[in-house]
């Protein structure tokens, strides 16, 4: 018997009947070289799905084809094989990029810019309004806990400043799917922290969340279902609690024991044929150890010169869907999800050879296809070669020409030039 603290769990998962945001089935990306051989498969024939409010994590270490598939799933990439459709659309639908929030894996930011500015350029490109572009500003630097460094340009942040301006920026449009790469990469304990707590408030409000990380410790305290790659394909899938939960141990957590020994509650056990047993006292994580020191500290009035925890999430980040358009529209269920799948398929044929024939070319009639040659390059030909000009006139008036000698004469006119040419008399 081991006595230990429990962590809360997550909040409840969706329904498994929660209509899919993100479905994949046989998704496969090949990298070639340049001579189009393949080299590396990426990602090899994997079956995911993504249901509407749930935080879904994709697991793996590095090379192991998380990020390829993040880029699939937003149209940076064209798969090699499979199908993908996110919101019951192609990857590549402009429309539905209004819809989703992503932050990269490398924080790609204008180091220049303040960290207001970056938000006001990334809430242009969505077309906000003035007035609400800046509400949302406001309120995205007060909940990542920047508003004290609004106006420092943002080459002068540390890397988790940097993620944290990064997520800010990925929420500026109200998305109704977030997609996150290495979201804590170079964060400490703290900001590491308010991502988790900002992750599950988003989660509360019907966000649908794709989490991407190696940090499993960060991934298992949010997430409600997980897919775990290696080698470009999944290895293994199902909620969380599922995965951790061991059978075949009984972990009992009681208060302090008062009036029985250890010894005692042994015996007792024992003699109910309880076999096997260890007594330990429960360990605190050293995460919540660090959190409660600062947290102390931040009592007494200590300051600090770095990142400030962040503040409550963002009232703009609503449940409902930030595109009136979409929201007007029902969303498909997983049946119809896949009836569109079967519309999504990627062309499995190489593309033609260099100077090969086109196909329209090859059904073409009896008449012969049209001489590729300008018009202009049949006189020149013509010229070059001493025959005929081409009996259709050209479609511009030729320009006269100036040397007479340009067009080849016949076999006695060239006798005649080259007598000019030697100063002797013609034969006769």
């Amino acid at each position: 018997m081991t006595t230990t603290q429990t962590n809360p769990a997550p909040t409840t998962p969706p329904t498994p009947d929660a209509p899919p945001i993100i479905k994949c089935v046989g998704l496969t990306k090949v990298f070639k070289d340049f001579w189009l051989r393949p080299r590396v498969t990426a990602v090899d024939a994997i079956d995911l799905d993504v249901r509407r409010g749930e935080v879904f994590g994709l697991l793996g270490p590095n090379g192991s084809g998380k990020s390829t598939t993040i880029k699939m799933l937003l149209g940076l990439l064209q798969p090699t094989a499979g199908k993908i459709a996110v919101f019951s659309k192609l990857p590549t639908d402009v429309a539905t990029k209004k819809r989703i929030g992503y932050l990269p894996e490398e924080s790609y930011l204008y180091k220049f810019l303040t960290a207001r500015e970056t938000l006001e350029y990334y809430g242009k490109l969505f077309h906000l309004p003035t007035q609400l572009r800046k509400q949302r500003i406001d309120t995205l630097l007060e909940m990542v806990g920047l508003e004290h460094a609004a106006r420092r340009p943002v080459g002068e942040f540390s890397k988790g400043m940097t993620r944290k301006i990064g997520l800010a920026q990925a929420l500026i449009n109200d998305p109704e799917l977030l997609i996150l790469d290495e979201p804590t990469s170079g964060m400490d304990p703290i900001a590491t922290a308010d991502v988790k707590r900002v992750i599950l408030q988003l989660k509360e409000r019907g966000k649908t969340v794709l989490l991407c990380s190696h940090l499993l410790a960060d991934v298992e305290d949010v997430t409600d279902r997980v897919a775990i790659m290696f080698g470009g394909k999944v290895r293994q899938r199902g909620p969380v609690n599922d995965l951790l939960t061991q059978s075949q141990q009984t972990t009992i957590t009681t208060g302090p024991l008062a009036g029985i020994s250890e010894e005692q509650l042994v015996t007792t056990l024992e003699s109910a044929g309880v076999t096997d047993l260890s007594i330990s006292h429960p360990r605190m994580k050293l995460e919540q150890l660090f959190l409660d020191i600062v947290a102390q500290a931040q009592a007494e009035g200590v300051g600090t010169a770095g990142a400030k925890s962040g503040g409550r999430i963002a009232d703009f980040l609503s449940a409902g869907q930030s595109d009136p358009q979409a929201a007007s529209q029902p969303e498909a269920d997983a049946e119809a999800v896949l009836a569109n799948l079967q519309r999504f398929d990627t062309p499995d044929e190489p593309a033609e050879a260099e100077g090969s024939a086109p196909a329209a070319d090859t059904d073409s009639p009896t008449p012969p296809p049209p001489d590729p040659t300008p018009a202009g390059d049949e006189a020149l030909l013509a010229q070059l070669t001493g025959q005929a000009p081409p009996t259709s006139p050209p479609t511009e008036t030729p320009k006269p020409q100036a040397d007479p000698a340009a067009v080849p004469p016949p076999a006695e006119a060239d006798q005649g030039v080259l007598d000019d040419l030697m100063g002797r008399k013609p034969s006769e």
